[in-house]
């Protein structure tokens, strides 16, 4: 196993032709696509990996500069599927590594057979024109909660974000995953999360993207699938799910993996 390998705990499963790498969005880890990675691996090559950051990478890892942008993140997945020598592949990301993959996408489309985007943002602020979902007021109390209380902070957070109780399995798994990560990473890696505005290379991304969003998520508003489905640069669908949450795929996997299936194995035209 390679140094990258190692550094993000990276798990080969399957085999097939076809090579599909799931990535996972803030708070979580390889662990949030338990209920889809069985659907996968009798037909295909499947390639899990954490983001650095995750509760189960090495903090000593964390590099706080490199990590300030999400190109950070996105030379880290051309590294993995370098290293593995991926030739190409279905690219599934949650949330912000749905526009992480778009960036790597950008200097090496040829990685990229397609994009799925589950729950994706360019930009979480709201601006003049352009409706994210946040005020800046309302991120800097999210920072500040963070900061002053980390343990507080993800019990309150975790069911907001999941849609659910704290009784709910999704917001209980969601909570622990959010509690691995050490806090003055999560602080560091949501405020480079929150804070980034990635609108203007979304037409630089000719890969062929299928956007799939929750009807009601904490996070991201129906409006921001519309939103970059009007301004990437390549071929994209948008499906609405009746679905709650910024997790789907944790808290609704009986309505989502037949969905991600159905864009995973099926390209726009068809």
């Amino acid at each position: 196993m390679g140094i990258v390998e190692e550094a993000h705990n990276v798990k080969l499963l399957g085999s097939g032709e076809q090579t599909i790498v799931l990535a996972h969005g803030f708070g979580t880890d390889q662990s949030v696509w338990k209920h889809l990675v069985p659907h996968l691996v009798d037909d295909n090559r499947v390639i899990l990996y954490d983001n650095m950051g995750a509760g189960t990478t090495n903090p000593d890892y964390f590099d706080f500069d490199r990590y300030t942008t999400l190109e950070g993140y996105a030379y880290d997945v051309i590294a993995i599927l370098e290293e593995l020598q991926v030739q190409s592949c279905v690219f599934v990301g949650h949330s912000v590594s749905a526009i992480i993959g778009a960036i790597a996408s950008i200097s090496r489309p040829d990685l990229f057979t397609k994009i799925v985007m589950i729950s994706a943002s360019p930009r979480y602020l709201n601006d003049a024109d352009y409706y994210g979902g946040f005020e800046q007021e309302e991120l800097d109390q999210l920072f500040q909660a963070m900061q002053s209380n980390y343990k507080a902070w993800c019990s309150g957070f975790a069911p907001l974000a999941v849609g659910g109780d704290m009784e709910s399995v999704a917001v209980q798994e969601f909570s622990r995953t959010l509690f691995n990560m050490r806090p003055d990473i999560a602080l560091s890696v949501a405020q480079t999360i929150f804070q980034s505005d990635l609108r203007h290379l979304l037409c630089h991304v000719v890969v062929p993207c299928h956007i799939i969003q929750s009807m009601k998520d904490l996070a991201v508003p129906v409006v921001v699938a519309e939103f970059l489905h009007q301004n990437l640069g390549g071929e994209s669908i948008v499906e609405v799910m009746s679905t709650d949450g910024h997790l789907p795929q944790l808290s609704s996997p009986d309505v989502v993996i037949p969905v991600l299936l159905r864009h995973i194995r099926y390209n726009i035209s068809v």
